[in-house]
């Protein structure tokens, strides 16, 4: 079974490889690549996804391991309802919660954030905060369970330390690696996102990507390769994080 996944999975992928170096005629060559890497929509598109997904991982990051350590905290009974509304963003289609923004915050809304390029971009890390909900307060959450938190808290609180020492010089350094494995997911996710970055008319990766393989024929397969190796790129950091930087659960 183990044999037949991997052939399952590899195989398609393998498949896509090959094809992205048959656009030299009668030989394999990486001209494909060579052409998308030398794009300069390629190269602005990237580097705005890039940016965006620095953005929203700091975002995530200061609404989620806040909001985190507050509920294990103060509201230990509430956590069943906020992993609820955390699951909400895989449950609810994108293009549902994509039209509710556009919806909301257009230029006739009370909060109209769409009539320029600087709060469109704040609007689109948003949304993609929302979308990377999910993953990064599961990652928070599990590496919190790690740890004895109310003890800590009330240890630097003893000792003078307010809430700003508690999260960043306290709590941060301990839930390290479950924070980069959050950032990582949440950098794939934002680099292939398509339905925010289309619907906001923002210039993305997803949206080049689509463009892309609607109009040429070995560049698509050659994008394909390329975001497939940054996720698992990704997924590689992961695994490299936990083994520079173990931890071990905390006693109860």
């Amino acid at each position: 079974m183990f044999t037949f996944g991997v052939l399952y999975f590899a195989l398609p992928l393998i498949g896509m490889f090959e094809f992205s170096l048959r656009k030299r005629r009668g030989t394999y060559s990486f001209d494909a690549y060579t052409t998308v890497l030398q794009d300069p929509q390629f190269q602005a598109t990237f580097t705005y996804s890039v940016v965006m997904s620095l953005v929203t991982i700091a975002l995530g990051l200061a609404l989620v391991l806040p909001a985190a350590i507050w509920v294990r905290i103060r509201l230990p009974k509430m956590r069943p309802v906020i992993e609820f509304i955390t699951l909400l963003p895989l449950v609810i289609p994108v293009i549902v919660i994509a039209f509710g923004y556009l919806r909301m915050f257009n230029t006739s809304s009370f909060l109209p954030m769409t009539g320029s390029a600087s709060t469109t971009n704040i609007l689109l890390a948003f949304g993609y905060a929302t979308l990377a909900l999910p993953y990064m307060y599961r990652a928070i959450d599990n590496g919190l369970r790690t740890l004895d938190v109310q003890t800590l808290t009330e240890a630097a609180q003893i000792l003078g330390a307010g809430w700003f020492t508690i999260i960043f010089r306290i709590m941060l350094p301990n839930v390290f690696t479950a924070l980069l494995s959050g950032a990582f997911l949440t950098f794939s996710i934002v680099l292939g996102e398509y339905v925010f970055a289309a619907l906001l008319d923002r210039p993305a990766f997803g949206p080049y990507m689509i463009w892309t393989g609607g109009n040429r024929a070995y560049e698509p397969a050659a994008l394909a390769v390329i975001a497939f190796t940054i996720t698992w790129g990704c997924m590689g950091l992961i695994q490299l994080a936990g083994r520079l930087f173990p931890h071990t659960r905390a006693k109860r």
